[in-house]
């Protein structure tokens, strides 16, 4: 099983219990091209039908410049949960958001420069 996204392509190399991990195509014994997806029930009580979660997660090697170490990776991690229950047009227009966010500038200049304040 692959998984696409920005015209990369990643292939389950993996299987957990409601986590699989994918290897991207730079992956080698040292350097770092992972994708994981995970999934988490929901679980109601009496009063609440309870979230569904799901996360994902990607680490890549990077080569850095004016640092102590030739290397280093990063790590983008995304957590969602929604409410039994939800619209799927909802959720699109969350995820759409947020996809939106992610690669904007405002988000850019936060990771580039660690400034919070605008």
């Amino acid at each position: 099983m692959t998984i696409t996204f920005n015209t990369k392509v990643y292939t389950a190399d993996s299987y957990q219990k409601d986590l699989v991990g994918y290897i991207g195509a730079l992956k080698t014994v040292t350097v770092k091209d992972d994708f994981k997806i995970s999934r988490q029930a929901p679980k109601p009580t009496l009063s609440f039908s309870g979230l569904g979660r799901a996360s994902a997660k990607l680490t890549r090697t990077l080569t850095l410049t004016g640092a102590l170490t030739p290397t280093g990776d990063a790590i983008i991690e995304v957590s969602v949960a929604v409410p039994v229950g939800f619209a799927t047009a909802d959720v699109d227009a969350l995820l759409n958001d947020v996809g939106a966010l992610v690669s904007g500038a405002d988000m850019k200049t936060i990771v580039k420069t660690q400034k919070v304040s605008f």
